[in-house]
Order: structure tokens, then sequence, then C-alpha cells
């Protein structure tokens, strides 16, 4: 019983650790790079080139903000150009923003460590990343260039000054994006009511289908995402993460089935004598076997609801005060994963775990239960 107990809250706390590691890094990805969906030109997403824009795009957050699964929504404007400065010069992908709307959506003014998010009543800002700084060798109140092509095709240019640096965790968004205002890259492009993408953050994740079907319902024109369709390692990671659980699962269970049978076996061995006498003042075989198997689902029935217990009350406190994981925050972060990990467990997997202890323990018991049966009285009598 203590194996059982053990074994099925050290594999609670295995599974709830790697589910939060999962969780810690969808939500990040939702967060800091796709929200839950995001709407673009249908051509856009091929090359990401500045001319396939959506017009009136404060329009288009208007009727969205008015949707009833929908908490945030803000516009962007994507492009990939270069940023130069005295030391050289470095690709990257600029991403204009509304500071207030995008604030709420990504929580990117919390991320900030140094500087500003944004100073009101300045025009040319630019936000990068320590990570970006300490590479081009950086400070903030320093100037730096923006160049990309603008909708004609030609090569415009800008200085902008950098108010502030951010550190979102995750090391390759970090190195290849910096945030502008919108509306300062607009006037670069030659047009001043354009963007290239709209995020959503909503309410309840779970109402995801029902919403992207409402925004293409609204906008029949527009390429509408969701964050499983925009970034596939995202969806991978979530329908793996259901997979190893049940792998990890039968793994235990193997190891439980034989851990049983040993243990029943030496019990059977143990009694020889005491069996033989059972059977030979009359008690049938099917009782002796019964008897057998009852004892052995005890053993899961005893040992399975405590260790269940002891894993809820692990989980329980650690998902509030979670893993600090800062010692590997180098290697996490290049995932895009938070140093601190809040481990979560679905409640089905409890069932799923205690049903599975339960059948386990059924047939590690049937084994055990024909040894003694098949033992003959008069010689289990005389066994030493």
């Amino acid at each position: 019983m203590g194996s059982v107990m053990i074994g099925v809250w050290a594999l609670i706390s295995l599974l709830s650790f790697s589910f939060g590691m999962v969780k810690s890094y969808v939500n990040n990805a939702i967060r800091i790079q796709t929200s839950h969906i995001q709407i673009h030109d249908p051509e856009f997403k091929e090359d990401q080139e500045v001319k396939f824009y959506m017009k009136n795009p404060d329009e288009m957050l208007a009727g969205i903000r008015k949707m009833e699964h929908v908490q945030a929504t803000t516009a962007r404007t994507v492009i990939n150009g270069m940023l130069a400065t005295s030391r050289g010069a470095r690709g990257i992908t600029i991403r204009g923003v509304d500071p207030e709307s995008e604030k709420i959506v990504t929580m990117f003014a919390e991320k900030m460590t140094d500087g500003d998010y944004f100073e009101s009543d300045k025009k040319n800002q630019i936000i990068i990343s320590e990570r970006l700084a300490e590479k081009l060798k950086l400070k903030l109140r320093k100037k730096v260039v923006l160049q990309f092509q603008d909708l004609s095709g030609d090569i415009v240019a800008g200085a902008f000054r950098i108010v502030g640096l951010f550190n979102t965790g995750n090391t390759p968004f970090d190195e290849a994006n910096v945030f502008a205002i919108r509306s300062d890259v607009n006037k670069l492009l030659g047009e001043g009511n354009i963007a290239h993408e709209i995020a959503i953050y909503l309410n309840d994740p779970t109402d995801l289908d029902s919403a992207q079907i409402a925004l293409k319902t609204a906008f029949p024109n527009g390429l509408v995402e969701n964050y499983r369709e925009i970034s596939p390692d995202i969806n991978l990671y979530e329908s793996q993460i259901g997979v190893s659980a049940t792998i990890f699962i039968v793994i235990f269970m193997l190891a439980l089935i034989f851990g049983i049978i040993n243990t029943m076996l030496m019990a059977v061995l143990e009694r020889t004598r005491e069996l033989g006498m059972l059977m030979s003042i009359g008690m049938n075989k099917m009782k002796v076997f019964g008897m057998v198997v009852f004892e052995t689902i005890l053993l899961g029935f005893i040992g399975a609801p405590i260790g269940l217990a002891l894993g809820w009350l692990t989980v329980s406190y650690l998902s509030d005060k979670g893993i600090d994981l800062s010692a590997f925050s180098g290697g996490m972060e290049q995932f895009g994963m938070s140093t601190v990990v809040y481990p979560d467990l679905n409640a089905d997997i409890y069932i799923q775990l205690g049903l599975s202890v339960v059948i386990t323990a059924i047939l590690a018991s049937i084994y055990p239960a024909i040894k003694a049966i098949s033992l003959r009285p008069v010689e289990a009598i005389r066994k030493i």
C-alpha cells in the first residue's frame, strides 16, 4: 500500500509539473506573440509584405470590442526592416502599436525592465529588448535608425530614440522584435490609418471556437486565425501533453502491476499451509480465488486515495507558490518558458489515474489467485 501511495503521489507531481511547463509556454506565447485570435489580410501571411494591409482598422476595432467574448483588442503595423546603429545593422521585425490597447492585450508594459513603456506627447519613440541592446551596445536615450520599404516600394528611414528596455523571457522573440508607436511608423509608410494585424484577447479561452466563427462572419474578407493555427508548435505542445500523460500512466501501471504481483505471490507462498487447510475443510476454489483478488484490490483502494489526496495537496500548494527554476533561466528563456513553473493538473487526470490503479490491481490479482487455487490441499498442509 505504501508503494502504491508513493507511486501515485510521485506520478501526480510529475504530471502536474509537465502540464505546468506546457501551460507556461502556451500562456506566454498567447500573451506575448499570438493573442487568442489574429486577423490579417489573406495575402499578408505568405511574405509579410507591407502592401497587404487592412484599411480603417479603428472601425474594425470598434466592432470587435462590442463582441461578447472579447476582453481586449489592438491593431498593429508589422514590417520587416533593418535597425541601424553606429556599430552596425540588424534585421528586425518592427511592430507599430497603439500603446494603451497594446498593454491590455499583451501586458507588455509589465515586461519593462528599464526606462518607460512609452512617453506621452513624444514622437519617434522605440522600445527594444535588453538582449538586443546588449548585442548592439545600446542604452536608453540613444538614437537608432529604422529602415524599411514604404507602400510605394521605396526605402525609407527614420530616426527613433530608445525610451525603454523590455524582457519578456522569450529570447528568440526579444531578439527579433522592436516596438514603436503605430502612427509614427505609418507616417513613414505613407498611409496613416492602416494596420497589418489585429490581435484579440478573449475573456475565456474555452470560447475560442465561437469567437472565431463570429469574427469570420463579421470580417469575411479577412484571414481570421486562432493561436493554434498561427503557431503550430503551440498546437503540438497542447496535443502532445495528453499523449505524454498517457505514456507516463502506462509506464507507472506496468511497474505497479509487477510490484503487486510480486507482493501477492509472496503472500500466497507464505500462507501455503493456511490456504491448504482452508481448502481441506471445504472452502471451494472460487472463494479462495475471490479472497486473493479482494486482498489485492484492497491494496489499490487504500493506497490510491491516499496518494491522490497527497498529490492534490501538493499541486494545490505549488500552484500558488510555484517552483522557482531561475537557476535554469538561460535554457528556459530559449524556449519561451517562464522561470517560475506553476504545476497544474486537470481533474480528469485524477479520475483516470484512480481508475487505472483499480484496473491494474484487478489484473495483477489474477496470477497470484490462480497460483493459490492450483495448490493441492494435502501437499500444501505438509509444506514447511
